[in-house]
Order: structure tokens, then C-alpha cells, then sequence
């Protein structure tokens, strides 16, 4: 676990592996609980070790998956683990939604649009992170498709934590604080105590996890100088 720390780069035309977007405000929006500590949680703590602020909405309460509590209620038990592995993350501020779980992608993006977009203004965040389309379910593509909508709208670059193999898309190393990160994210994926199921197989492929996190561009609008942040380049 040798790998040299990320370089910061802004834009999709110059970003290579070993680049970092420039954040200094990150808000992560999620479809359930967990994903914010099993999807997001090594690229995360990358961002906040660079100096970012990091927020989270997590879209539904996660009453679509069985706890493992006895009579307790996930739509109860599951967002005060958000919470819980939120802190263990280093996540600022914790906003979980009332859509159903497994249900996000029957509303309009419109609507759900409209929640991140609340999320984006009390947020006021650089850089909105989510799942990606192909790495995640059709609740992960509602999530990205709304998210498309508001980065537009506000002018904010959307990124998305991907697969490895995924087209477009360029490796950010966790350097040399990689065991802690993953050390961090196996914390926060414990978290998560109701799902004991699920527990075993998550660790399990944290545990195969490379030492990088691919990341690849949804949105990246195009700003004018007056609009440019110090060191942003703009788009082609």
C-alpha cells in the first residue's frame, strides 16, 4: 500500500488516475441506508482527507430489507445507523428522506429532484456524489437520473463512484492512509448492525477492494469566468 497521494484535478478533459476532483463542499445523495459506508465510503473519507465538508441524503429509510432486531421496524432502526456510520465517516449533517425503499424509481425525476435540490441550497456543496447507474440498481439510476437534473440546474459538477471497468471513468488512489480509510469504511459498514446478512457479505467484498476508488463525471457543466472557482477549469 505504496500509492502516492491524488493529484487535484477539476476537468473531464484532464483528469487522469490519481486525480481528485477540486471539493471543497461535498453532498453524497444515496437511495438507502448503507450506501454511504459500503458504496461511498473509501472515495468520502479521500474528499474529506483533501479538506472537503461532506453531507449526505439518503433518499429512503431502508424499510425494504429485514432487520435482524427481532420486532424492531427498519424504517426505525435503519436511519440511526445512517447516522451512526455517518459520524464514524466524518460526515458534517445527515438528512434521510421519506420515499419508500425499492420504490424510488417509480416517481418522476422531477419530484425527486426537487428533494435533492433542497438538500443542494441548504448545502451550498462544489461537488454532488452519488452511485453509479451501472454499479448500483434501478434505484441507483432514479438517485443519478434527479441528481442530473439538479447539477444542471445549479451549475454544480456531479461525479459518481463506478466500477473499475466502467467507460469514461479514471482511478483515484487512497495513498498512503489506505488502510486507514478502509479500516474506517469497514467501521462504518458495521454501523449497520440490523442487517447482519448483509454485514457478511459487504465486508466480505470490502475486503477485495484495491487500494483505489474509480470514480467517473455524470455532469460537468460548462461556467463562465465570472462563475469560475479559483483553480476550476472549464469544460471543452
Amino acid at each position: 500500500m505504496t500509492a502516492k497521494s491524488p493529484t487535484i484535478s477539476p476537468s473531464p478533459q484532464t483528469t487522469a488516475s490519481g486525480a481528485l476532483p477540486v471539493a471543497v463542499s461535498v453532498l453524497a445523495v444515496t437511495a438507502r441506508p448503507g450506501q454511504e459506508s459500503a458504496d461511498l465510503g473509501g472515495i468520502l473519507q479521500v474528499f474529506r482527507g483533501s479538506g472537503a465538508r461532506l453531507s449526505l441524503l439518503c433518499m429512503t429509510r431502508g424499510e425494504a430489507t429485514p432487520v435482524g432486531l427481532g420486532a424492531a421496524r427498519a424504517e426505525a432502526v435503519r436511519p440511526w445507523e445512517v447516522q451512526m456510520a455517518a459520524s464514524i465517516l466524518g460526515v458534517h449533517e445527515v438528512t434521510v428522506a421519506n420515499y419508500r425503499d425499492g420504490a424510488l424509481h417509480q416517481h418522476r425525476p422531477a419530484e425527486l429532484a426537487e428533494r435533492i435540490g433542497r438538500a443542494v441550497r441548504r448545502h451550498a456543496p462544489d461537488m454532488v456524489l452519488v452511485v453509479a447507474p451501472e454499479a448500483g440498481d434501478v434505484g441507483d439510476l432514479a438517485v443519478a437520473q434527479a441528481a442530473s437534473v439538479v447539477a444542471a440546474q445549479a451549475g454544480v459538477p456531479l461525479v459518481a463512484r463506478t466500477r473499475h471497468d466502467a467507460p469514461c471513468s479514471w482511478t483515484v488512489p487512497l495513498g498512503e492512509s489506505a488502510e486507514i480509510i478502509r479500516a474506517i469504511q469497514h467501521s462504518a459498514v458495521a454501523a449497520h448492525a440490523s442487517q447482519p446478512e448483509l454485514l457478511r457479505a459487504v465486508i466480505g467484498r470490502l475486503d477485495l477492494l484495491e487500494d483505489t476508488e474509480p470514480l467517473r463525471w455524470l455532469r460537468f457543466p460548462r461556467r463562465t469566468p465570472a462563475q469560475r472557482s479559483p483553480g476550476y477549469i472549464t469544460a471543452g
